[in-house]
């Protein structure tokens, strides 16, 4: 097992998403996953149905006893939930994790459409933890949040990556399954340009957990020593088997199967595949 990876987010008791799938994700890529739990969510496959935020002192208290012993390679960021959390998150990165790379995903709205995080800490989040990201990993309707432009085509996606970076985020993967299209286009945009990473859409609705999967399947891969494309490339492969594979649980929209293996030979594809 190589690489540490601390996990910043709210639990989902349906076993698909947040810490759960961040968890299973790490584990499958075979590096170390620890916690910090900062909500507990009663979730199922048809949505989510409660929330309990953990109190800001104890969130804090969990970065604290982690970093101080087993330490990280890597934070990884998911549900915060409001502003509290997000200073809380802030200000522990700041005493315990000040040089630790960090993937962020902005985590807004569930699956189902419940809000994750409150409306008034948009500003927060961008002001307190968009510049200590290394890559955030935001899907089309969290950018439009962040930036405030309207997505629906993938020229819009680059102007949104743009924007986003021209917040002071170092990386984007900016991922596009909200497009209507046959075709599922991520981009990787950095100051150094854009990729951009397109497959065919797999039609299914088994796809409950795929942002944190694809956040956690990054932040594996910079914790194990990878470079963020490479990281983002096989992120992507894991996240397709997954889905490939995914077991039909439930009523909804179902789990991915985290416990699939990728073929990783295309490391050093070019350009769109």
């Amino acid at each position: 097992m190589k690489g540490r990876v601390l996990v910043i987010a709210g639990s989902d008791s349906g076993g698909g998403a947040g810490i759960q799938a961040d968890i299973k994700t790490i584990t499958a890529l075979g590096a170390f996953a620890a916690t910090a739990i900062t909500a507990l969510t009663a979730q199922n496959t048809l949505g989510v149905h409660g929330v309990m935020p953990v109190p800001a002192d104890f969130i804090r208290q969990q970065i604290d006893v982690v970093m101080s012993d087993i330490g990280a390679d890597v934070i990884k960021i998911g549900m915060l939930g409001d502003i509290a959390t997000i200073e809380a998150v802030g200000d522990a990165l700041a005493a315990y994790a000040p040089g630790v790379p960090v993937v962020l995903d902005p985590v807004m709205v569930a699956k189902g459409g419940y809000a994750l995080l409150a409306t008034q800490a948009v500003d927060s989040l961008r002001r307190r933890l968009l510049p200590r990201a290394a890559v955030i990993t935001p899907n089309l309707p969290e950018a439009e949040a962040l930036t405030g432009l309207r997505i629906r085509t993938e020229p819009d996606m680059h102007v949104a990556a743009a924007a986003l970076l021209a917040l002071g985020v170092p990386a984007v993967l900016l991922k596009g399954g909200h497009l209507e299209s046959d075709t599922v286009t991520d981009l990787l945009a950095t100051s150094a340009g854009t990729e951009v990473f397109a497959a065919p859409r797999i039609e299914t609705q088994h796809t409950h957990g795929t942002g944190c999967t694809t956040a956690s399947a990054v932040a594996a891969g910079l914790a194990q020593g990878m470079t963020l494309r490479d990281s983002v490339i096989r992120a992507r492969a894991y996240v397709r088997a997954a889905i490939t594979a995914a077991p039909g649980f439930g009523g909804g929209h179902g789990p991915l199967d985290h416990a699939v293996t990728v073929d990783v030979g295309r490391l050093d594809a070019p350009g769109r595949w």
